[in-house]
């Protein structure tokens, strides 16, 4: 009797409809699988024989099992076959009827008592299973809530073979999980809060700037200024995520495995600080199969950068094109696959080695030559991309002794939100978010100036010998800045502050 199970893999973010097929023929005893099965997938033949065993239920010994994962041309990775496979020799062997899984789709893994153990991508073998039309899907319990978070689909979470046999069989039923919904999970407060920063108004204000457009940051300062501090209360004002975004990032985080186990949906911003030691692989991402890297784990939070020049030259100019594309597409011999990427970079910097060139306090003890190599390290075209640069200066002991708190990421938070909609209202009917994504039409549209504004912008395009992306970097700062004035009509002040936020000369040899 020939067998058919439904199961999934998981192939760049996007869950792969995968047929189990399950048959015995003449020959010697044992079990072959085919259908470009690695390693793990392989040895699920010796886990299924024992769990079967285990679980009190008959194993075909004298048979030969063939077991075919289709389609054959895509490579099956990993042990969440390993349940499919035994439902498959469980109905070739008459003890489950075939008709007990139509409309479901299997994945687990089997320990050799039997029991079902987590896997990671449950999340897109969830949505694959919906939009296929699967009435219910069977998942490790461990995993069910993540699966859960798909409506309209009946999670089934299985602690073992046996419950599930008894379920397939009609001795037991396995009711659905509860799904679980973003307004059903704790609000969880930011875990540094702006009123902690002593001091550094101003960077705190070009943080809010760069929040409410999404706006990209490169802060500089001598070290201990706070600037580590400043990039992780960033998160906390940022708008909170909406249910797709925050299924999107839980989605790439279910891939990679880094989904922790008590929490089914991530609903903080994420924020990612790589070590200056990380390839541009683990970075950008890639492998042999492509995995996702640092910048799309970042997806719709932040990706903080310390000590920016460290990193190597090579390592930083794979930024360039994610930076401005939002996405970013790895090619093997096999194939491509994209991966989303719409983060916002803040990277920190000393201004030379020793951290204290242009320092009042403490004399710089680097050289001309020393500051320049360590300067040249960020590419013109890299700093092109970056919207906000902002000095980050050393902070006064009256500041830090002060038991005065400053304002409350909260109320930066609720600013952030309504400039954030306000651009989506503006937005509306196209693939644009926020005022960061806005192309050179799209600045033609809603980046207008005045009569002073114009003057003023062309007389700051003579002295500061900005370039034409960063004229339209200084009008989509700009447009931000007024929206978070609530304002519809850019003036002079506005376009004053964004160029406030233009690289300074006197920072640069």
């Amino acid at each position: 009797m020939l067998a058919r199970v439904y199961s999934c893999a998981v192939l760049g973010l996007e869950g792969v409809l995968i047929e189990v097929e399950v048959d015995y023929g003449s020959g010697l005893p044992g079990i072959t699988v085919v259908g470009l099965p690695d390693t793990a997938v392989q040895e699920s033949r010796e886990r299924v024989r024992a769990a079967i065993k285990n679980a009190g239920l008959s194993f075909p010994n004298r048979k030969r099992l063939i077991v075919n994962l289709a389609p054959a041309d895509i490579r099956k990775e990993g042990p969440a076959y390993d349940l499919p496979i035994a439902i498959g020799i469980l109905i070739t062997t008459g003890q489950i009827p075939a008709q007990a899984v139509d409309n479901t789709l299997i994945v687990g893994e089997l320990s050799l008592d039997g029991s079902v153990r987590h896997i990671p991508g449950l999340l897109p073998m969830a949505a694959l299973a919906r939009e296929e039309g699967f009435k219910s899907i069977c998942v490790p319990e461990c995993d069910a809530k993540e699966a859960a978070l798909i409506p309209n689909l009946d999670t089934l979470a299985i602690k073992n073979l046996a419950q599930l046999y008894a379920h397939l069989t009609g001795r037991v039923n396995i009711p659905p999980h509860e799904s679980t919904t973003q307004d059903e999970l704790p609000y969880l407060p930011p875990q540094t809060d702006f009123q902690e920063v002593k001091g550094q108004e101003h960077v705190k204000r070009a943080l809010e700037v760069a929040a409410a457009g999404n706006h990209n940051v490169l802060m500089i300062g001598p070290p201990g200024a706070g600037k580590t501090l400043l990039a992780r209360a960033l998160p906390g004002i940022m708008p909170r995520m909406t249910i797709d975004e925050s299924l999107s990032v839980t989605r790439i985080y279910s891939i990679v495995d880094q989904l922790p186990s008590d929490t089914p949906l991530i609903q903080r911003r994420p924020f990612r600080s790589p070590h200056h030691t990380i390839s541009h692989a683990g970075l950008v991402g890639g492998g042999t199969w492509p995995q996702p890297g640092e910048i799309s784990l970042a997806h719709r939070g932040v990706l903080f950068l310390d000590e920016f020049p460290e990193f190597g030259r090579r390592v930083l100019e794979v930024l360039r094109q994610p930076l401005e594309d939002r996405r970013v597409t790895i090619s093997r011999a096999q194939g491509s696959l994209t991966f989303p990427a719409n983060f916002m970079l803040v990277a920190a910097m000393n201004p030379c080695p020793c951290g204290y060139y242009g320092d009042p306090v403490r004399e710089c003890s680097c050289s001309s030559s020393s500051i320049t190599r360590y300067q040249k390290q960020i590419s013109g075209p890299l700093l092109d991309r970056i919207d906000i640069h902002v000095d980050v200066p050393r902070v006064d002991y009256e500041k830090l002794s002060s038991n005065r708190l400053g304002e409350p990421s909260a109320n930066v938070q609720a600013r952030v939100e309504a400039a954030r909609s306000m651009q989506r209202e503006r937005f509306k009917g196209t693939d644009l978010t926020t005022n960061a994504d806005m192309h050179p039409k799209d600045i033609r549209l809603h980046c207008q100036l005045d009569a002073d504004g114009k003057s003023l912008l062309k007389s700051a395009m003579k002295q500061l010998h900005l370039s034409a992306r960063s004229y339209h970097r200084v009008l989509k700062l700009s447009r931000t800045i007024t929206d978070l004035a609530g304002e519809e009509e850019i003036t002079s002040l506005h376009l004053a502050e964004a160029l406030q936020y233009q690289p300074r000369e006197d920072n640069w040899i």
